[in-house]
């Protein structure tokens, strides 16, 4: 039998406050519930037509539309805000512990053997906005030759270097080292490569899209592994590979949402069988870490725009999940995520449009695919297949 399943994680759309959001520090967080506010309610037929707009109330959709899809609501169970969190938890991984993290910058003494290591001092060594950092330091970088240090509310240690001061390759290999020495007791979710261009004054400083992610390996068996044992073939798009350490998952990576909706036609055009796995990244890093309202709203009018088009590559017993990792509302004081629950829109030729209500947590995402493609069940959350499946 031919089986397709697809997870789609919107990056950074929280659909609102979880139980527990102010005990994170953020308390007025709802993404897309203050996104539709702020622009005078959103327009999104095919989305709404999902379902989008019945579990959580959003200006703009009407909670009574006739709806075609599966839909409801994910609540967060692990500890923690950030993507590598989210996407470890819908692939049956929960932490008990939050990832780390350092609101007043990084030790001394650990980012002097940084520096002893890559050869580099370093500059900055506190949270900031990536691109106000760059603006803040990048010539005395470019001058000195000596990394951008910063991290921000979440836990990652990121290293910015200008492309035409620092190779890649370079770049690439200090994170490496970083990587290797932020374990244990100063362990972080992610180091991440920071590569800009550009140039002080009126043109000013701009990241490229040459990012890269280095993550802790999962702490327990995924789904990825799962698959990986039982044959299944995995597509991965964006930076799903990155957020796992490679570990049973390749992927393209893509700067742009456009590439990934683009990857995830061919993919649907291309794969007879297997899982496809993506990361649509725009809503959180170019539009809810800048703060960019509009932005954010014309990527929602974008991706309901593209809805049709992955519409007509589904057939027969295809499953694909629309869902999130966290929020990062563009409208509140902070550039950070925010702690949330997601939607969770579930589509395909035989799903019933049933409600899901609130899943209690992202894991029963991948425990649905599990059980979807018959392989042993994960550690944690329960599946809805029998409940959306004619």
């Amino acid at each position: 039998m031919t089986r397709r399943a697809a997870i789609i994680v919107l990056d950074g759309l929280g659909i609102g406050p979880a139980p527990d959001t102010a005990a994170y520090g953020d308390e007025g967080s709802d993404t897309l519930g203050n996104v539709a506010r702020a622009v005078g309610g959103l327009k999104l037929p095919n989305l709404e037509r999902f379902g989008l707009g019945k579990d959580r109330p959003i200006p703009g959709l009407a909670p009574g539309v006739s709806v075609t899809a599966a839909h409801g609501i994910a609540q967060p169970a692990s500890a923690g805000k950030d993507s590598t969190t989210g996407h470890w938890e819908i692939c049956g991984v929960l932490l008990k512990k939050a990832f780390r993290t350092y609101p007043k910058g990084f030790p001394v003494p650990l980012l002097d053997e940084f520096a002893r290591r890559t050869g580099r001092g370093w500059l900055g060594n506190k949270a900031a906005s990536g691109t106000a950092i760059i603006d803040e330091l990048g010539a005395e970088h470019q001058r000195t030759g000596k990394w951008i240090v910063y991290t921000s509310a979440d836990s990652v240690f990121q290293v910015a270097a200008h492309e035409r001061t620092v190779p890649l390759e370079e770049l690439y290999r200090a994170c490496a080292i970083a990587r290797e020495m932020l374990m244990g007791e100063h362990a972080v979710s992610r180091v991440i490569a920071r590569p800009f261009e550009g140039s002080p004054g009126a043109g000013g400083y701009r990241r490229t899209a040459h990012r890269k992610d280095f993550s802790l390996a999962p702490v327990g068996t995924t789904l990825l592994d799962r698959l990986a044992e039982a044959g299944i073939a995995r597509v991965g798009i964006g930076k799903v590979d990155d957020l796992f350490a490679g570990r049973n998952i390749s992927s393209e990576h893509t700067p742009t949402n456009q590439d990934a909706y683009r990857l995830i036609e061919r993919a649907l055009d291309q794969l007879e069988t297997g899982f496809v796995f993506v990361n649509v990244i725009e809503f959180d890093q170019t539009w809810g870490h800048r703060n960019d309202v509009p932005g954010f709203h014309q990527g929602l009018k974008e991706l309901d725009a593209w809805v049709p088009r992955l519409l007509a590559r589904l057939r027969g017993d295809d499953l694909v999940m629309l869902t999130a990792d966290h929020g990062n509302d563009p409208t509140t004081p902070s550039t950070d995520h925010s702690r949330e629950v997601v939607p969770l829109l579930v589509l395909g030729p035989k799903v019933k449009p049933v409600s899901l209500g609130t899943r209690r947590t992202f894991a029963d995402i991948g425990q649905t695919v599990a059980e979807y493609f018959g392989i042993p069940r994960l550690a944690a959350g329960t599946s809805f297949l029998s409940t959306v499946f004619a």
